[in-house]
């Protein structure tokens, strides 16, 4: 590689609490890219990322060139990440991608040499024990991704270690082949049946939690399958981490799309971001009665949550009331072979009181028929985008700014 084709060097985007590694902003370039199941396996060279990376967190990248409409980034879990050990070397940043909207087949498709706009890592990464105690790690579709170098670290540290890998089909599972590498015990599922056990991860968990008798229970995967996955921990008497998967438009905490209810050490429920404050949380924690459908609603009891307008019991005799004012003729109808409106116009002093007092402007507004400071506009101001995907067991159907490797 000649000197102009050096990457550029990282930005230093920030540092986070309490000592935890920092935020860079770098140009990615890919060094190799294949074909894997339903996914694509691409591995760039994205200088001082991997040496801050830590199991469970996530990566953000532009899609769609310079000139694209496609102004969001698109957030992956890191599969894998290799500092370079040697001078000449290169840190190596692996990544798996599901091409199923404009935004991941743009990115899917880049070629070796290719570069692309990359900020990481995001997020919390997973707690790991303080002590070796035996864990699960449960992954749904490629939400496996995150769990390999989780399985390492907790190795490390001399746990025993169980994967529990689960799809709709064979080809939509991703790391079967080498799960046993990292695990002492592997587990398949799918929904069909074309590989492993036929069923769901949940038939399958409650067994390998008692055999091994797992303290804790990590999962990345649809939150349906998180859901049962928590559920289960709890019942065994396991801690669960969970990596959530929601709709993360920015990764950085500034559109608010992936906000979660979540109870906080005091037991209140907050709605907090699952890209800064997540996306690993306990799974007894999570608020599963306001998330449905992959989506989630504000808890009447949520800090900050709105107050309902109207009262919670009905007042006597409120019902006539409103319907006889509905029926009551107004007082301002006009008759019906009137033609014309009202004789004459006025706007009101926004810093009066009383009645309106008639003004210049309101004249000449009777005269034009109309109002001094009619806009033509509907006043909304909003440029409105949506975002989301249905998520189920099998991890299929995600949208576009679904955390990639979740």
């Amino acid at each position: 590689m000649t000197d102009s084709e050096q990457l550029a060097p990282a930005v230093q985007l920030g540092s986070r609490e309490r000592g935890e590694p920092g935020v860079v902003q770098v140009e990615a370039r890919v060094v190799a890219t294949r074909r894997e199941g339903a996914y694509q396996y691409m591995t760039f060279a994205a200088p001082g990322v991997p040496e801050l990376a830590r199991p469970g967190q996530f990566v953000a990248l532009t899609v769609g060139g310079e000139t694209s409409g496609l102004l969001l980034r698109r957030s992956f879990s890191i599969h894998a990440a290799s500092p370079a050990s040697e001078e000449g070397e290169e840190d190596i940043l692996d990544l798996v991608i599901a091409p199923h909207a404009p935004g991941t087949e743009w990115l899917t498709t880049r070629e070796v040499g290719d570069v692309v706009d990359l900020v990481g890592p995001l997020g919390r990464p997973f707690p790991l024990p303080r002590e070796n105690v035996p864990c699960v790690l449960v992954g749904g579709g490629y939400g496996s991704v995150a769990l390999f170098t989780l399985a390492m670290a907790l190795r490390d540290r001399g746990c025993h270690v169980e994967l529990v890998l689960g799809a709709a089909t064979k080809d939509a599972l991703f790391g079967t082949y080498k799960a046993e590498r990292y695990a002492d015990a592997v587990t398949i599922t799918t929904d069909d049946g074309s590989e492993g056990t036929k069923g769901w991860v949940s038939d399958v968990l409650p067994g390998v939690i008692e055999r091994c008798g797992a303290a804790v229970v990590y999962a990345c995967g649809p939150m349906a399958m998180l859901e049962s996955v928590g559920t289960l921990a709890t019942q065994a008497g396991a801690v669960s981490q969970l990596a959530v998967e929601e709709a993360m438009a920015c990764g950085v905490g500034v559109c608010m799309t992936c906000v979660l209810p979540v109870v906080g050490n005091d037991g209140v429920t907050r709605m907090v971001r699952s890209c800064v404050e997540g996306p690993v949380f306990r799974g007894d924690r999570l608020r599963w009665d306001a998330i449905s459908g992959g989506r989630a609603v504000v808890p009447e009891d949520a800090y900050g949550a709105p107050v309902p307008a109207v009262p919670s019991t009905p007042v006597a005799g409120a019902v006539e009331t409103d319907r006889a004012a509905q029926e009551a003729p107004s007082g301002t109808d006009l008759p019906e072979e009137s033609q014309d409106g009202p004789p004459s116009a006025t706007v009101p002093d926004p810093h009066g009181a009383g009645a309106p007092a008639a003004t210049p402007a309101g004249e000449e507004a009777a005269r034009r028929g109309g109002s001094p400071d009619d806009s033509g506009g509907d006043g909304s101001g909003r440029d409105g985008s949506a975002t989301g995907g249905a998520t189920g067991r099998s991890g299929a159907g995600r949208s576009d700014t679904t955390k990639g490797g979740h």
